[in-house]
């Protein structure tokens, strides 16, 4: 299927971004706990943050600069570094709301929705290792001899973003149910802030000690 854009074994890409899609990330954390905070209309919306930043990593891991970023260990580190302290950042705000017992912005269901796309965006983007990977996947499916390979780029990530978006809907919508159980229990939301906030410093740690 596909073959004829310069696809390679297409379904064999499809098992494989699917198994990518499931494995836990902070981008599937932010988007479940905006699905539990604020329901489904701003669980999409931190959805589509990631959506957009993906988009954008893959255009840049097509056009070669996942090339110059593995090549340029500064500019690898400035983005490394970024992404691991805002990774921090979020973590450290959801801990100290929990230790301190406040009721955040984003469990009160106030946080704008600009907000919540920015922070979205923000998560996907600030991730060196996800551009890397995509020129690392892709090129194994990818015709090289093709006329366009840009064409088949566009099949691949297309079918990611399509596998994501379920993937997603499933996170925003078992958030949204989640929520009404939630309310009535008050200290397993908290324990669940917490866990969420430990996770994202878990990430960070784990982007800043990459090499």
């Amino acid at each position: 299927m596909f073959a004829e854009f310069g696809v390679l074994n297409f379904w064999t890409y499809v098992v494989g971004a699917f198994f990518i899609v499931l494995v836990p990330g902070p981008n599937t954390l932010f988007v479940l706990k905006t699905g539990i905070g604020h329901g489904v209309k701003k669980g999409y919306l931190a959805a589509t943050g990631v959506f957009i930043g993906d988009a954008v990593l893959m255009f840049l891991a097509w056009a070669g600069v996942a090339a110059l970023i593995q090549t340029t260990p500064v500019l690898f580190n400035i983005v490394r570094y970024l992404g691991a302290f805002y990774l921090l950042w979020l973590g450290g705000k959801m801990l100290w709301s929990v230790i301190t017992r406040q009721k955040s912005a984003h469990e009160g269901g106030s946080e704008p929705a600009s907000a919540i796309m920015k922070r979205s965006l923000v998560l996907s983007l600030t991730n060196p290792k996800a551009i890397l990977f995509y020129v690392s996947f892709f090129v194994q499916f990818i015709d090289v001899r093709a006329q366009n390979t840009g064409t088949s780029f566009l099949i691949l990530a297309t079918t990611l973003e399509l596998i994501s978006f379920m993937y997603m809907s499933f996170l925003i919508f078992s958030g949204a149910f989640v929520t009404r159980y939630l309310k009535t229990k008050k200290k397993l939301a908290t324990l669940g802030n917490g866990l969420i906030g430990l996770l994202f410093v878990g990430f960070a740690a784990r982007l800043a000690s990459l090499h």
